[in-house]
């Protein structure tokens, strides 16, 4: 991990309508670095936020206040043309892995479907091959690219959202509760797989849950969130040694000591049980 800030928010706050003139705050004031090649979590209890700070992070909806930085740039001031690069370099895996794959496409057309947009590949051919790449990347057979996405159960369904993820060479993935609706044994197989392409692919992760289990496993550093704000960040090491916070102790109080049939997440041995 680079001390190179890639992504930073500064005094980003979003409110909505909640009739009678009056407005929630999802976000409010909220300050914060990421740093590239890192894994960040954002964690905190459903409704606090995090999935809104995320979406303001990546530009997908627009700040009342505030400024987003890219690599140094100020893309909270870009639109249009000017933004579309940025586009490219911040890609999403979401939740719900299967409400996010088309159903009326095949797997090789998922995957297949930035880079023709994007105009990646001088052919199909060359299209073809790089998809391939792409599924063998994230541990599935060649032989799925004819199938829908009704075929596959829910951990081959997100390998296939993250391999579309990375078809484009990202340089930041957003995880917004991509393995909270797995099984626990398959959610071991999904954060493996994601810790290892962050360590080949060189990509920096901001992963978003509610698990403080999950979060000890993968993250580099934690922000925790509440009501809208930011109340601690540090490295995951201090966060879950020494938390400052009392809704950060009240959060790790909260962590149960197995996970589903007897698994443990433990950070020192770099791999996930199932």
């Amino acid at each position: 991990m680079s001390e190179q800030i890639l992504l930073s928010a500064d005094k980003v706050t979003k409110s909505f309508p909640l009739g009678n003139r009056k407005r929630h705050i999802a976000v409010n004031n909220v300050s914060l670095e990421m740093y590239r090649g890192e894994t960040l979590a954002l964690v905190g209890e459903s409704g606090c936020g995090k999935s809104t700070l995320a979406k303001l992070l990546m530009r997908l909806t627009d700040a009342d206040s505030g400024r987003v930085f890219f690599d140094g740039t100020d893309i909270s001031a870009l639109s249009g043309r000017a933004l579309r690069p940025y586009r490219r370099k911040m890609q999403m895996v979401f939740q719900d892995p299967a409400s996010s794959l088309n159903p009326r496409m095949n797997i090789r057309d998922i995957i297949a479907e930035p880079l023709e947009v994007w105009h990646i590949c001088k052919s199909r051919k060359e299209t073809d091959e790089r998809v391939k790449e792409l599924l063998d990347l994230v541990e599935l057979k060649e032989s799925y690219l004819s199938r829908f996405p009704h075929q596959f159960s829910g951990g081959q369904k997100q390998r296939i959202g993250i391999a579309r993820a990375l078809a484009l060479n990202p340089d930041l993935l957003v995880c917004d509760e991509s393995v909270s609706a797995l099984d626990v044994s398959v959610q071991a197989q999904i954060l493996n797989l994601l810790k290892r392409l962050k360590k080949d692919l060189g990509l920096s992760c901001l992963f978003i849950s509610h698990d403080l289990s999950v979060v000890n496993f993968i993250a580099d550093r934690v922000c925790v969130m509440r009501a809208g704000e930011i109340c601690e960040t540090g490295d995951v090491s201090a966060i879950y040694s020494s938390p400052t916070h009392d809704y950060t102790k009240y959060l790790l109080s909260s962590i149960p000591r197995t996970r589903g049939m007897g698994n443990q997440v433990d950070p020192g041995d770099g791999v996930m049980g199932s």
